[in-house]
């Protein structure tokens, strides 16, 4: 019985391997289809310089993603991270105004958004409200928060320092002109990329490698299994809920920091394309399955596909209809898949 037992859930095992290696695969293909498409219709597509635009325009939308992604694995869904990085920038503006430094003001900005994730968290757990509705809830709040403390009006005038984030690059080679001009030599990786990266990296170790990942995994897997379990269930979802919330606010720094401005009316419509990304990349709203190399790469599909849709002169209107129906066709492979 025991060895019936094990080969069992050796071939579940192996089987849920395969498919989330599957669509991990197949998905990589998609971004390489997609990149080949667009390389034929338009030479400049495959440049160093549009390259690096679609690295940072994917790093912020890449950052909220990853916390996305552990929220939904866990089983739920946060729809305020649009909002929160709006509002958790605004306070990094307001603070550097009040003559805060800039690293600290953004440290402040993290614990912004950490602070909504942990009252995300509470009223899921604690209140027994639905994730939906809590995080809607959230959302309603921080983009109303960032409205009132700002007047709904932009912080400018935040310096240079404000803008090293989000514009500043490693490897930057300027050489500067006989007429006192300068000419890039090489411009660099962002520091955006290189924040997602370390990131993704440190998530990833989280969700394989840490015990709170295993816990993430068991609770989106089969909660009633979790807490038989010894899983603190409710910790572990709050958890989540931080994790997703602190992302949120450093995707607000690297943003603002970009525009060298504090825009409350930023992060629009952010939370779907974080759900997209992770729901392409193989993530399942049923809880249980996903990984941040699938949602990286999803987030890089979102990217490319906007960036090539961008220079074949698409309006942003149809762009947002053709990510629709992508969202739509990824949804329905994973509701294939979970019946399988």
């Amino acid at each position: 019985m025991s060895v019936a037992t094990d080969e069992t859930h050796t071939h579940g095992a192996l089987g849920k391997f395969n498919a989330d290696t599957f669509h991990q695969i197949s998905a990589l293909a998609t971004l390489a289809l997609l990149i080949g498409i667009f390389a034929f219709g338009n030479a400049a597509f495959l440049s160093v310089n549009n390259g690096l635009t679609i690295l940072l325009q994917t790093s912020v939308i890449g950052l909220i993603s990853i916390g996305m992604t552990i929220v939904i694995i866990t089983g739920g869904i946060d729809l305020s991270v649009g909002s929160v990085l709006a509002l958790s920038g605004t306070a990094a503006g307001l603070l550097v105004k009040l003559g805060v430094p800039v690293p600290l003001a953004m440290l402040a900005a993290v614990g912004v958004g950490a602070l909504c994730g942990l009252i995300n968290g509470v009223v899921i757990t604690k209140m027994r409200i639905t994730p939906f509705v809590a995080t809607l809830g959230m959302m309603m709040i921080a983009r109303g928060a960032a409205l009132q403390l700002t007047g709904a009006a932009p912080i400018s005038q935040l310096g240079e320092a404000f803008g090293v984030l989000g514009n500043g690059a490693l490897f930057r080679e300027v050489e500067k002109l006989p007429n006192g001009l300068s000419k890039v030599i090489f411009p660099g990786i962002p520091y955006p990329a290189i924040l997602l990266l370390i990131i993704a990296i440190g998530a990833g170790i989280l969700l394989r490698r840490r015990a709170l990942g295993r816990h993430i995994y068991a609770t989106g897997s089969n909660e009633e299994a979790a807490l038989l379990s010894g899983v603190n269930v409710d910790r572990t979802k709050i958890a989540a809920y931080v994790i997703s919330g602190a992302l949120a606010g450093l995707a607000g720094n690297v943003l603002m920091s970009r525009l060298v401005t504090a825009q409350p009316n930023e992060g629009v419509m952010y939370e779907l394309n974080a759900i997209a990304s992770a729901v392409i990349g193989g993530t399942s709203l049923m809880g249980g399955v996903g990984a941040i190399s699938g949602t990286m790469i999803g987030a890089f599909i979102i990217g490319v596909l906007r960036n090539g849709l961008n220079m074949s002169g698409v309006s942003a209107f149809i762009q947002q209809i053709i990510i629709g129906f992508v969202v739509i066709l990824a949804v329905f492979i994973d509701q294939m898949r979970n019946r399988r």
